[in-house]
């Protein structure tokens, strides 16, 4: 019973040391983001008209008003997997929203991204239940095998993007990742190159 519950102890105080790990390198990612914001923000980039087109009939959707921030700048995403500064930036202008301001929401939130994203997101669950159970040797398997590294998180073609996020809510099936959403459970690394092969081989039929 004793070496049970010491046991126990030392499992309650690794998932603590996790937990605490995750709030930091959560901090860490809202802080690169937004430093990522800031260059995209000074930065001078071109985008073709039928990007604005297309964001003009989104904001009509929702109204110019201030609360349509949020519900736009999703469906901008939607729309191109990612949000390109230079369209936050006019969204702000239509609705009469602070630049600053709009930069301020878009780096609070975890989901929006100033960097364009694959085809396939896959997310790969690093939470306490997932990182016990191993999620970081599938995470790294993916990686390997579609030739990422912590810098570069999309291949060249533009088909897979490979991040690391702190929950995905589904603990009881750890470890986990999703692919645009989409949950798979108790992943393995051998598991991880299957899915890998799966999607190529709809991607080819799409």
């Amino acid at each position: 019973a004793k070496v049970n519950g010491r046991n126990k102890e030392v499992e309650t105080a690794e998932c603590e040391k996790l937990y605490r790990g995750e709030k930091e390198e959560i901090k860490k990612k809202k802080k690169k983001k937004k430093e990522k914001g800031n260059e995209v923000k000074g930065g001078n980039y071109m985008l073709d008209q039928s990007y604005y087109q297309k964001t003009d009939e989104i904001i009509e959707h929702y109204g110019r008003k201030a609360a349509s921030l949020i519900p736009i700048m999703q469906d901008i995403q939607a729309e191109y997997r990612y949000l390109p500064g230079e369209l936050l930036t006019y969204v702000a202008k239509e609705i009469g929203v602070k630049e600053a301001k709009a930069y301020s929401v878009a780096t609070f939130y975890e989901n929006f991204s100033f960097e364009p994203k694959g085809k396939y997101v896959i997310k790969v669950c690093d939470g306490t239940a997932c990182h016990v159970r191993k999620s970081m040797p599938v995470k790294e398997a993916l990686m390997k095998e579609l030739g990422l590294s912590n810098k570069k998180h999309t291949t060249d073609d533009m088909l897979f993007t490979v991040e690391t996020v702190s929950c995905l809510g589904a603990c009881g099936l750890a470890p986990t990742l999703t692919v645009n959403d989409e949950v798979h459970p108790k992943m393995t690394p051998e598991k991880a190159i299957e899915l890998l092969n799966e999607l190529r081989g709809e991607s080819v039929w799409v």
